[in-house]
């Protein structure tokens, strides 16, 4: 489908949608918001270090949630990873993703200097 899960050009980085994927291709923890969040998270890091990036680069994050007053679970994990570095986040409610048993999807933008 011509699909990549990171492109760099010049400084910037663009993560595409990380879905909660594990290894083997199966979904990882499923009904828990916080779990999906942690493994999305892992994806996009491991996308941007490939990319010639860290999370510390980060300057926007976009969560997905398909309901969005889970949205505390979310929230957790990605303090874990972002409380000191602070991108702008947004977070939405979309109606469904690709597998139903995805709660959520993460993107993010870098910009590496």
């Amino acid at each position: 489908m011509g699909f990549s899960r990171a492109v760099r050009k010049g400084a910037h980085v663009a993560v595409a949608g990380t879905a909660p994927i594990g290894d083997g291709g199966t979904n990882v923890a499923r009904g828990d918001v916080y779990g999906q969040t942690v493994r999305c998270l892992d994806i996009a890091e491991a996308a941007l270090k490939a990319a010639g990036a860290s999370l510390e680069d980060v300057v926007r994050t976009r969560i997905m949630l398909t309901d969005v007053t889970r949205w505390k679970e979310a929230a957790r994990a990605h303090g874990e990873r972002f409380a000191e570095i602070r991108p702008v986040t947004t977070f939405v409610e979309v109606s469904r993703f690709i597998d139903p048993e995805w709660l959520v999807e993460i993107e993010a933008d870098a910009v590496v200097d």
